[in-house]
């Protein structure tokens, strides 16, 4: 049975929960999560894993076990998240490593690549999205008024995307076999942005969102002269970053491995793991394997 070591650092003044399984010695895979989730969506995945790499699973400041501290007290962006996610993995002696991002997790991911463009080994994207391809409409369109007009007049589509129904779809949606997606994760994501002031928080960031689109020019450039691996492994039926995210890595890495995989939705370790984690072995194992860290 792998252990599971679940611990706390603290890091720029904020207590920083994670999750460690695999041996110390052997190369480091950091497991980075999206909205509205934790680590905790890691959770099958790192025993999957661990036997091969030493996985790492923050949660962001704001989420799961983590510090949320009010939104008046720290500022909630994605530079913030990523500064701290790297001051844990310098208090972790990790230097090299591979990445997975999902949706916030992406925009994470990208800041610490072009922080330290030698750190990142290898990329695994499941629905993280990178480029303007792959922004569904229908779930963008209210969050890019709110970027053009924060107020009352936009807020409420906004807020709706923290209620317990619009998480339950986030989970449910273009999956074919809902029966598989355990009704705990979204139970659990709804408490924890339910927490007084965490409305904020994730107001916060659905903001500063807008900040990524005019980002990925320089990770393009990243992308095209580091030719990093990347795997992008996407729940086909994703409503919120569809397959042309996809799609969309293999114009600045003609290399990448790319797949859809059908019968998938946003949240694709709930329904098929093992899948994800069969394309996860062969991509680090087929020589994209990280240095140690």
């Amino acid at each position: 049975m792998v252990e599971i070591r679940h611990q706390y650092a603290t890091v720029r003044g904020h207590r920083v929960f994670y999750r460690e399984a695999g041996p110390r010695e052997a190369p480091a895979l950091v497991l980075l999560h999206g909205f509205p989730t934790s680590s905790r969506m890691f959770r099958h995945l790192i025993p999957a894993l661990a036997d091969r790499f030493r996985v790492i699973a923050p949660d962001h400041l704001g989420f799961g076990n983590s510090d949320a501290p009010p939104a008046d007290a720290f500022t909630y962006t994605f530079d913030a998240l990523a500064d701290v996610t790297a001051g844990l993995l310098e208090q972790l002696g990790v230097s090299r490593y591979a990445v997975y991002v999902q949706d916030y997790g992406a925009p994470v991911g990208w800041r610490l690549a072009l922080r330290d463009p030698d750190a990142v080994t290898a990329v695994i994207t499941q629905n993280g999205n990178a480029y303007e391809e792959g922004f569904a409409p229908e779930f963008w369109e209210p969050v890019r008024a709110y970027w053009a007009n924060p107020g009352p007049q936009t807020e409420p589509a906004v807020r709706a995307a923290l209620s317990l129904d619009a998480i339950r779809w986030q989970y449910l949606h273009g999956v074919d076999r809902p029966e598989l997606v355990d009704p705990d994760t979204w139970a659990a994501d709804h408490r924890e942005v339910s927490r007084p002031g965490n409305d904020l928080v994730q107001l916060a960031l659905f903001g500063d969102y807008a900040s990524n689109p005019p980002f990925y020019p320089r990770l393009h450039a990243w992308f095209r002269e580091r030719q990093v691996p990347l795997l992008a492994v996407w729940g086909a039926g994703d409503e919120i970053f569809g397959p042309d995210g996809a799609r969309a890595f293999a114009r600045d890495l003609p290399d990448a491995q790319i797949h859809l995989v059908p019968g998938g939705g946003h949240f694709l370790l709930e329904s098929h793991l093992d899948t994800v984690a069969g394309y996860i072995r062969g991509f680090l194992t087929g020589g994209a394997v990280p240095a140690k860290s």
